[in-house]
């Protein structure tokens, strides 16, 4: 079974039922506020926003956004005050709004007053191809730079459970490099070879795993025959596991900016899913981000 895309996951968004509070760092940004607005307006979440009041009350005026239903933390440490409430129960999402990411990050892993949870933090991009109706992970886009070994098995473990929750029973894992042929002169095939060997041993259960198979293996059918190359993954990877942040971060903004599609994002290995994604990002984006998070969320997930 393929992954449900974006109208499902708005859908159940709207079934919801209560609000989610979600806490939000860094609220003075158009794009931020007509999310959380709409988002709002469809019941989806109860907004609490950290940062400068001021600055934000400023930019609602410019952006025609009625704070009606959102509730403002005045503060110059946005970061801290948004991981705070989710500490302390207040909230159960938190949202990165204007701000910069290691600031964001600063505050997720302090050790005494973060969101650590044991596990290695990524990103994870749900990608809708709307003309080909075709969705896929793409990890990690954001945040591991060069990822080792175990941390790749550990970016997997969190992609599959996002396709797990997207409905793919067995998601299809593509290990993505450059060639399908190993090679001591590309390391990421060799790290490819030796997760599929790890999971051919039974120890990544619960997906079919293929690599290293380049880009086109993983999306195109088509590619596979040209190429003489056959597999369940071949053509059908639901997700794709990118060996470091440059081509994952490359791959996933060509996508964005020269395709028809739809995206969001979201940071797992937290204590709670995390609304990821950039700051030049558009308010439908914000609100993709936003639908799937709420998926991830255990107790409202349906």
């Amino acid at each position: 079974m393929s992954l449900i895309g974006f109208d499902d996951l708005y859908q159940q968004a709207d079934s919801l039922g209560t609000p989610v509070p979600v806490a939000v760092a860094g609220g003075d940004d158009r794009t931020v506020l007509e999310a959380l607005r709409a988002a709002c307006d469809r019941g989806w979440v109860a907004p609490l926003i950290a940062g400068p009041e001021d600055a934000i009350r400023q930019t609602a005026a410019e952006a025609g956004v009625n704070l009606h239903g959102l509730t403002l933390i005045d503060t110059d440490d946005a970061a801290a005050a948004a991981v705070g409430r989710v500490r302390s129960g207040e909230a159960r999402l938190l949202m990165k709004g204007r701000i910069a990411t290691p600031a964001l990050m600063h505050a997720v892993l302090d050790r005494d007053r973060g969101l650590r949870a044991g596990r290695v933090i990524c990103q994870v991009v749900l990608m809708e191809i709307q003309p080909a109706r075709r969705r896929f992970l793409l990890a990690d886009t954001g945040i591991c730079i060069h990822p080792s070994l175990e941390e790749k098995l550990d970016i997997l473990r969190a992609a599959v459970e996002v396709a797990r929750r997207l409905n793919a029973a067995e998601p299809r894992v593509a290990l993505v490099a450059a060639t399908e042929q190993v090679a001591p002169s590309m390391p990421e095939t060799l790290d490819a070879a030796e997760i599929q060997r790890r999971h051919q041993a039974g120890e990544i259960p619960g997906c079919v795993v293929g690599g290293p198979l380049s880009f086109d293996l993983a999306y195109a059918a088509e590619a596979g025959g040209k190429k003489g190359i056959a597999g369940p993954v071949v053509g059908a990877a639901d997700v794709m596991l990118f060996p470091d942040l440059l081509s994952a971060n490359l791959t996933v903004k060509a996508i964005m900016y020269t395709a028809n599609c739809r995206f969001g994002g979201v940071l797992q290995g937290a204590a709670c899913p995390v609304v990821f994604m950039s700051r030049a990002d558009t308010t439908a984006t914000r609100l993709n981000s936003l639908a799937l998070a709420l998926r991830l969320v255990p107790s409202t997930s349906g």
